[in-house]
């Protein structure tokens, strides 16, 4: 098989989903749609609108298959998601939605048999966001409809099905705390022979494999004029962590930004992690576990921008100096069910007659300082990466650089999660590239930081 000129990357992230076109000779995406990752409220459950993504996502194929035209496709969502295949290919149950929150008898049913973390390195979580407690809520709750299950899929996967015809599983999204895996050993824990669902399990390929060409009937819809191979496809965040994993020497941390803020700690060991703290295992591209930690950074980001209005970083920034004198402080959690403080409820402290753009930069100071503490956490060394959105946002790195005291390498641009999926199928790492490096330099940081985790003492 020749090597691919131009990848098509479908990207389904939680809260949007596109279809982008990269250059594989510059790793550059050459073109890209948009659409909003639409939740439905059920019956029988909240799920997501797959046939409007698949919609979406063919007219997207159809559109670039003639301009810049495509010789590969590549694959990326977010984690917490699983599709149920019936006797019929089709669905036997639609995709949960992770945030569905169970009734307290199926969550205490759950937690009888879920897997310790020893095993697992997958702390428990709220909603479906193990999707082994989606399983166990699929299964228990709809008993008729999951007998007709014949294979379970990881959620990359499933649009790789829809593509190809061929059923598969794959190793990041499995070890992205569902529950369901061992990271150490690379195997399935015991939580798949508890729930009667080992031979349901389809079998796991490589997430830089492919499963075979684009089926005939949709290459024709899409008007494709020669075979398309579709790669089995990757987790999101460990799409953004694959391109610094080619070329650079650990240790090092990287922050993937986007809906959720997921910290790596590459060269790190799982000896110290906190499971009541939000701090896991993932495993990458390669089989290995990655010491991990993260908080819904993302989501805060867009309900402060709901309150606050559009930020200007640049104006925070330059407010930073007054607001960390006069002790302004936002405390955790704008978004309750994760992170590193879980069970707290958001706090301004010292806030009366605060501007928007005081607001604002105490707000980035309060990313920043979560993702300093969700570093921590993970025993991160080395320099830190950031991609995704928040990279450009030139407040929350410059405090994240006073906070930690280490160089800050921000990498701006479009997100991480496409150049990664594209690199399973042979585009060129772009990780050093277009990069912004910053050192500490906030006056009176370091006392503000020690203000701000005595409040939460």
């Amino acid at each position: 098989m020749s090597k691919p000129r131009k990848i098509a990357v479908l990207d389904i992230g939680k809260t949007n989903a596109k279809v982008v076109v990269l250059d594989c000779t510059t790793g550059a995406e050459i073109a890209g749609r948009r659409t909003p990752n639409r939740v439905l409220a059920g019956p029988p459950y909240p799920h997501y609108d797959i046939e409007a993504l698949w919609s979406f996502a063919l007219e997207a194929l159809a559109a670039f298959a003639a301009e810049p035209g495509f010789d590969a496709i590549s694959i990326t969502t977010h984690g917490a998601a699983a599709a149920l295949l019936g006797d019929d290919s089709g669905l036997a149950l639609p995709v949960l939605d992770y945030e569905h929150q169970y009734p307290a008898d199926t969550r205490k049913a759950y937690a009888a048999i879920r897997p310790p973390f020893s095993e697992t390195f997958s702390p428990a979580l709220s909603g479906g966001l193990n999707v082994g407690a989606q399983l166990h809520y699929q299964k228990s709750a709809f008993p008729e409809e999951f007998a007709r299950v014949r294979n379970i899929v990881t959620y990359p996967q499933y649009w790789a099905f829809r593509l190809t015809g061929v059923a598969a599983n794959e190793v990041t999204s499995l070890g992205c705390h569902t529950d369901l895996w061992r990271p150490r050993d690379g195997t399935y824990s015991s939580l798949v022979d508890a729930l009667g669902i080992r031979g349901l399990m389809a079998p796991v390929r490589s997430a830089f494999e492919a499963l075979g060409p684009v089926l005939p009937e949709i290459a024709e819809r899409i008007g494709l004029a020669k075979p398309v191979p579709v790669h089995c496809g990757i987790h999101d965040s460990n799409a953004s962590l694959l391109p610094h994993l080619v070329g650079r020497e650990p240790p090092f941390a990287v922050v993937s930004t986007g809906t959720w803020v997921v910290n790596f700690a590459v060269g790190g060991d799982l000896d110290h992690l906190d499971p009541k703290r939000d701090a896991l295992a993932n495993v990458d591209a390669y089989g290995r576990a990655v010491p991990s930690s993260r908080f819904m950074g993302g989501r805060e980001f867009e309900i402060l921008t709901a309150e606050l209005g559009k930020p200007d970083p640049r104006a925070a920034l330059a407010a930073m100096p007054e607001v960390i004198e006069k002790g302004l402080m936002l405390l955790p959690n704008l978004a309750t069910g994760s992170g590193p403080f879980p069970g707290r409820e958001r706090q301004w402290i010292n806030d009366a007659g605060a501007s928007a753009n005081q607001r604002w930069a105490a707000a980035c100071l309060y990313l920043a300082l979560m993702t300093d503490t969700c570093l921590g956490l993970i025993g991160a060394r080395g320099p830190v990466l950031v991609e995704g959105p928040f990279s450009a946002n030139i407040a929350y790195l410059q405090a994240l650089a006073s906070s930690t005291g280490r160089e800050i390498i921000a990498l701006p641009g479009s997100t991480g999660t496409s150049q990664g999926a594209a690199l399973l199928a042979g585009t060129p790492s772009s990780a050093g590239h277009s990069s912004h490096r910053l050192e500490g330099s906030l006056p009176g940081m370091p006392a503000y930081r020690e203000s701000w985790r005595r409040q939460l003492e």
